[in-house]
């Protein structure tokens, strides 16, 4: 077991013994000030700060190495949401690999896609959004290291109050989970190089591929979907240096014929123009 495996395992421990000593104070009536059961959760988040920072970028030759060029993951018209282009982390922390990723929602015309709605409704079903059900291409010729898609399409968390509690309560039972609860269904390829590429928050039941298998570049993997820690049907996509997002670190992509989207922008996506001739 690796240093950065241990460390999110103690990381979980410290929460759930937070999380027990809390009910057990309120049921037993310890005598020790309240305010001592937050010992546990202070130093998990202690330990998940230097986690994070160490889970980055490597530092040394490799920090400075040069994007991975693959091609695009899909294929029609997207919109670039927390781009790596705009800022790294992309998503505000290295943890789970994701320092370069990228998240992509379909747009294949203006107002297709269901906005943001601060009361009502409190959430719509994945099929509102014309990202579910698109398929999701391999990336470059590859092997299929992980392959998941049993978890739940769950409702949209596209209202205030369905964004709290996916921020507050659903994100915190994930994390404790591990990371398989964070992506949700996914597939990881192993690009070869030490390079691997990472779908999330793919639709159940929509795997092509097993573990073994061999793909090649713009073949149909999965689906798009919405399991997972998401508010709405769309895809993560990250390179990283390792098949484990517990453990692994990011790598910068490009995507041929397309480079790196920017936040908010939109982007054509198509695989038979991106191959070289």
């Amino acid at each position: 077991m690796s240093v950065r495996k241990l460390v999110k395992i103690v990381y979980r421990l410290l929460q759930l013994t937070f999380l027990g000593l809390v009910i057990g104070h309120a049921a037993l009536d310890w005598g020790y000030p309240w305010w001592w059961n937050f010992l546990p959760i202070a130093l998990s988040y202690v330990i998940l700060v230097v986690a994070h920072r160490w889970g980055g970028a490597p530092d040394g030759p490799r920090a400075a190495r040069e994007p991975v060029e693959v091609d695009p993951p899909v294929t029609g018209r997207w919109l670039a949401l927390n781009s790596p282009a705009d800022r790294t982390p992309s998503h505000g922390t290295h943890a789970y690999g994701q320092t370069f990723a990228i998240d992509v929602v379909a747009e294949p015309e203006p107002g297709a896609r269901p906005g943001f709605r601060p009361l009502w409704p409190l959430a719509r079903r994945s099929s509102a959004f014309p990202a579910f059900g698109a398929p999701l291409l391999a990336v470059a010729d590859a092997t299929v290291v992980r392959a998941v898609d049993d978890q739940r399409d769950h409702l949209s968390r596209t209202s205030l109050p369905a964004l709290l509690y996916l921020m507050v309560v659903e994100a915190s039972v994930r994390d404790l989970a591990g990371a398989e609860r964070i992506v949700g269904n996914h597939v990881v390829l192993d690009l070869g190089d030490g390079t691997h590429a990472l779908y999330a928050h793919v639709q159940r039941g929509s795997l092509t591929v097993r573990e073994g298998d061999r793909v090649t570049a713009g073949q149909p993997i999965a689906r798009c979907g919405n399991s997972g820690n998401t508010t709405e049907p769309h895809l993560h996509f990250q390179l990283m240096d390792g098949p484990d997002p517990d453990t692994a670190r990011g790598i910068p992509f490009t995507w041929r014929g397309i480079g790196v989207p920017r936040n908010q922008e939109i982007f054509e996506a198509s695989t038979t123009a991106s191959r070289p001739a």
